[in-house]
C-alpha cells in the first residue's frame, strides 16, 4: 500500500474498527514514516506499519523511525526479515509476516513472528503468484498454531467470512481501500480502478524493472494491465538498463497507460470512493453470511 496508505488512511480504517496499516515504501524518507505515523497515532487507535526487509536492509533508518513511534503491529516481509524480529517484539511491537508457500509459513515460524499473513496469488502489489488464497490459507493453517489471517481476493463480506469460516483470524485487506477518499491514490488512477474488472490484473516484474526501486524479481507484483507492461513483459532485462524506458515511466506516473496501479482480482468490486468508514462497514456484515451458512448447514 505504499503511495496509498498515508497517516490519513491508516487512521480512519483503526478508527473505525480495522488496523489501519501504514505503506512505508522504499522511496519515503525516515522523517516521512514519523511524520505520517504521527498522524495515523494521533486519534489514540493501535495501528501498524508496513515494511519489505530487503528495504530495510539498505535503509536501516526506517527501522529507527519505526521503532520510535512503536505502532501496535509491523509487517516484515519480502527478505530476510530475521534478523530484525527479536528487536521489534522487544519494543513491544507485534510482528506479522505475509507467506506466499508453506515454506514461506514455516520459515516464519522459525524466525518467531507473533502472526502470519496467508497471502494468495490474488492479492494486489507484491509477492509470490505461486499458490490461490483459500489453499494457501488451508495449507498454513495445518502447519502452525500462530494466528493466521488471509489476503488476496477479499474483496467484501462474503469474501471475509470465507476466510473467518476456513480458519482465518481475520483479513488482511488491500485492494479494497485503494479508492477510498482517504487514499494517497491519484485521481487517473482512482478512475481507471474504478473502471477496471476482476479479470485485468496482471503479475509480473516489468514494473519492478522501470522503477529499479530494487525489488527482488523473486516477488512480482500483481497490477493493473496496460500498455506499458504489454510491450516490455519478456523483456526485463532489457528493461532494468534502457534509461529511455525508465524515463518513459517515470514521466507516465500520472498516466494509466503506463503507471504501475497495483491492485488484486478483487479491483472488480470498486466502483466508487467511499470512506474507509463505509468500506469496514461492508465488511462488517461478515458475521450474517457465516450465520446463515451455519443455519443452512444445520437444515
Amino acid at each position: 500500500m505504499a503511495n496509498v496508505s498515508g497517516g490519513q488512511l491508516t487512521a480512519a480504517i483503526s478508527a473505525a474498527g480495522g488496523l489501519g496499516m501504514l505503506g512505508a515504501g522504499s522511496a519515503v524518507t525516515a522523517d516521512w514514516i514519523r511524520t505520517e505515523g504521527a498522524i495515523a497515532a494521533a486519534g489514540g487507535t493501535p495501528y501498524g506499519i508496513g515494511l519489505m526487509a530487503w528495504s530495510v536492509k539498505d535503509h536501516p533508518e526506517h527501522l529507527e523511525a519505526v521503532l520510535e513511534l512503536r505502532p501496535a503491529l509491523v509487517s516484515l516481509s519480502f527478505g530476510d526479515y530475521a534478523p530484525y524480529v527479536g528487536t521489534l517484539q522487544e519494543a513491544g511491537i507485534v510482528v506479522a509476516t505475509q507467506a506466499g508457500t508453506v515454506a514461506d509459513a514455516r520459515d516464519a515460524v522459525d524466525a518467531g513472528v507473533d502472526l502470519i499473513v496467508a497471502r494468495g496469488a490474488e492479492a494486489g502489489g507484491h509477492g509470490r503468484n505461486a499458490v490461490a488464497t483459500l489453499p494457501l490459507l488451508q495449507a498454513i493453517l495445518d502447519v502452525t498454531d500462530l494466528p493466521v489471517l488471509a489476503a488476496g481476493g477479499i474483496s467484501g463480506a462474503r469474501g471475509l467470512a470465507a476466510v473467518m469460516a476456513a480458519g482465518a483470524v481475520g483479513g488482511w485487506i488491500g485492494t479494497a481501500f485503494l479508492t477510498c477518499v482517504e487514499a494517497q491514490t491519484k485521481e487517473p488512477a482512482r478512475q481507471r480502478i474504478i473502471e477496471a474488472d476482476e479479470t485485468e490484473t496482471v503479475y509480473g516484474t516489468v514494473f519492478d524493472a522501470a522503477s529499479r526501486a530494487g525489488w527482488p524479481d523473486e516477488f512480482g507484483g500483481r497490477a493493473l494491465r496496460n500498455a506499458f507492461f504489454d510491450t516490455w513483459e519478456g523483456h526485463e532485462e532489457e528493461l532494468k538498463t534502457k534509461d529511455s524506458a525508465h524515463d518513459l515511466w517515470v514521466e507516465g506516473a500520472a498516466d494509466p497507460a503506463r503507471a504501475s496501479i497495483y491492485a488484486g482480482q478483487g479491483v472488480g468490486a470498486l466502483t466508487g470512493q467511499p470512506t474507509a468508514a463505509e468500506v469496514l462497514a461492508g465488511f462488517a456484515t461478515y458475521r450474517d453470511y457465516l450465520s446463515a451458512a451455519l443455519n443452512d448447514g444445520s437444515k
